[in-house]
């Protein structure tokens, strides 16, 4: 049988034209896709800027389904997540751009450095520490290395944070040196109240004068540890060495050098170191001190309370009026108690310390603020004096 040309003939135009015609489907399929996507993608943006994020979420979660692809929109979606508190669902979004092949370095490096943010902010804290320690060598890895510092600080964990502390001061990620010695002395705290290792605090505290000389604390808490061991002539010698290394620090501890003083008879000297760091810098704390140096010294009250009368000279101090009030006699029967009462009232907010990073207040002095975690940032000073 003849094989018929005709049809092939007629056949190839045939075939060629449903082909072109499928491929224009396919075209106008891909361009209304390709329009559905970004006009689902500014719809979640018109959202977001509108601060409605329950919808954004929903318009964004869209334009994911419609492609795949997009990290761009898994890292907003994520984000969103994550702004919200449902971090369970911003993990899952950035271990499954973690899980891609095809996803770039830039890319994971980021979605790395977001999944350990989610686990952080989770209240996570060994997952966060995990995904944290993947970062080295990436260009997060600063970030990442000032978060686990921060981390091992909230977990108390001083070993560790000194670890990460030298590796940042190393970066020349900024000067470490006085928050080591915070380390060294939180050690000797814990060693001191936990396992009762007096030796093994002293040491610490050596170490920690060292690492910084021109630190407070480790002097003021060796004094202190000190004290407790009925060394109260070293307890003297530590404090008198805050003129020459930390003279900011004195009115922190002024009536503690006056009570030492008194103990082992070295009034003079500390009356003599007193009143030159007055001389230098007046301050409330040191003045009150020096009234007390002088009534232990066996000066009659009505003399020594002068004292406050001279501050005040010098620098208008309610918490110094409130302190001379205290022991002068009233005209009025029953009216000393009232007044002192009210006055006090009016003083406790002055005689507060204040953080100078987020101005946190509290009535007693802190090394670290118990507000925003900074070190060192409440100056010595009541606020009155600030």
């Amino acid at each position: 049988m003849e094989f018929d040309l005709s049809w092939l003939l007629l056949g190839v135009p045939i075939v060629f034209a449903l082909g072109w015609l499928a491929s224009r489907l396919d075209l106008r399929q891909l361009r209304i896709e390709n329009r559905q996507a970004p006009k689902a993608y500014f719809k979640g943006l018109n959202y977001l800027l509108n601060e409605q994020q329950d919808q954004a979420i929903d318009a964004f979660i869209e334009a994911v389904q419609r492609d795949p692809d997009t990290t761009e929109l898994h890292f907003a979606l994520g984000n969103l997540f994550r702004r919200r508190g449902e971090y369970e669902r911003a993990v899952r979004v950035h271990e499954h751009l973690l899980s891609r092949a095809d996803l770039p370095v830039a890319d994971r490096e980021r979605a790395q450095h977001a999944l350990a943010l989610d686990f952080l902010k989770a209240g996570l804290l060994d997952r966060a520490e995990e995904a944290l320690r993947k970062l080295d060598g990436t260009r997060y890895q600063e970030q990442a290395w000032l978060t686990l510092l921060s981390l091992y600080e909230r977990a108390r964990d001083w070993p560790q944070a000194t670890e990460v502390a030298v590796k940042l001061e190393r970066m020349q990620q900024g000067d470490f040196t006085h928050r080591l010695s915070h380390y060294l002395c939180e050690q000797a705290a814990t060693a001191l109240t936990k396992r009762q290792d007096v030796a093994q605090a002293e040491q610490l505290l050596q170490q920690a004068i060292q690492q910084a000389p021109t630190a407070a604390r480790p002097r003021i808490q060796l004094a202190g540890t000190l004290v407790g061991q009925g060394d109260v002539g070293g307890a003297f010698e530590r404090l008198t060495e805050l003129e020459r290394h930390a003279p900011q620090a004195l009115p922190l501890v002024a009536s503690e050098m006056v009570r030492i003083a008194q103990q082992i008879g070295q009034l003079g000297r500390a009356r003599e170191v007193l009143q030159r760091s007055y001389t230098g810098h007046p301050s409330v704390d040191i003045a009150d001190a020096l009234v007390q140096a002088d009534v232990a010294d066996g000066m009659p009250l009505r003399d020594a309370r002068e004292g406050y009368v001279r501050h005040m000279a010098v620098e208008p101090s309610l918490i110094a009026a409130s302190r001379w009030l205290s022991q002068e006699p009233f005209a009025q029967d029953g009216a000393h108690t009232v007044v002192q009462r009210s006055v006090e009232e009016a003083v406790r907010p002055l005689a507060r310390y204040r953080c100078a990073a987020c101005g946190f207040e509290a009535q007693g002095y802190f090394w670290q603020c118990p507000g925003c975690q900074a070190w060192d940032s409440f100056p010595p000073r009541r606020i009155e004096e600030l």
